[in-house]
């Protein structure tokens, strides 16, 4: 099993992820980060307000890949 960290960057703030989570693959840990992507999006399109998301999946090597999800609506 491989540990794998999914930081997380909001709007300039930055939330590493100390733990992490425990996959057999690199297919198991993008579909976490989509899952959290997509609760994440879920909670912005509640609040309205914008967001700019990027969760950094990373090992103790290092980064593999982001996700990123921006949210920008007008305002009426």
């Amino acid at each position: 099993m491989i540990r794998y960290f999914f930081d997380i960057r909001d709007d300039g703030y930055f939330y590493p992820d100390e733990e992490g989570l425990e996959f057999s693959n690199l297919r198991d840990a993008k579909v976490e980060a989509a899952h959290t992507m997509a609760d994440i999006a879920r909670d912005a399109g509640r609040s309205g307000d914008d967001h700019n998301v990027t969760i950094e999946v990373r090992t103790k090597r290092g980064l593999l890949f982001q996700a990123a999800f921006v949210f920008h609506g007008t305002k009426q």
